[in-house]
């Protein structure tokens, strides 16, 4: 599996975060990796789950950069794929040495267009812009 992919499986599960309990998503996860519907190679799972894990530990904080740096938005008033979509790209700005920024936005914005509406790219390309 390669990275654009695992990022794709990090965002689905980042994605249950909107509704689930913190208290929840060890179970949540744990179905998640049980679905075969995602197909995820064992291999795989341990770099999906701790990235998860780390991303999920500074959502405060995360959540914190958006509501700074996103002029007139705050999190509250994002659509819940382009939030995810977002939280993810900033933990990989901010706190992933080994994702180059124009990645992580580049990233961003495909997924944007895989899973967000017909104007979620140019909104999470404009909302990302300002972090770099």
């Amino acid at each position: 599996m390669g990275r654009r992919e695992q990022r794709e499986q990090i965002f689905k599960l980042l994605f249950r975060v909107e509704f689930n309990q913190k208290e929840e998503m060890p179970e949540q996860c744990a179905l998640f990796f049980e679905d075969e519907e995602n197909g995820i190679p064992e291999k795989d799972i341990a770099y999906i789950q701790g990235k998860f894990d780390k991303i999920q530990e500074k959502l405060p904080e995360i959540d914190e950069m958006i509501n700074t740096t996103a002029r007139g938005w705050t999190t509250s008033r994002m659509g819940k794929v382009d939030l995810t979509i977002i939280r993810l790209a900033v933990y990989e700005i901010k706190f992933d040495e080994e994702v180059p920024d124009s990645v992580a936005i580049n990233e961003a914005v495909e997924l944007a267009k895989k899973f967000g509406q017909d104007e979620s790219s140019g909104f999470v390309n404009g909302v990302l812009a300002r972090f770099v």
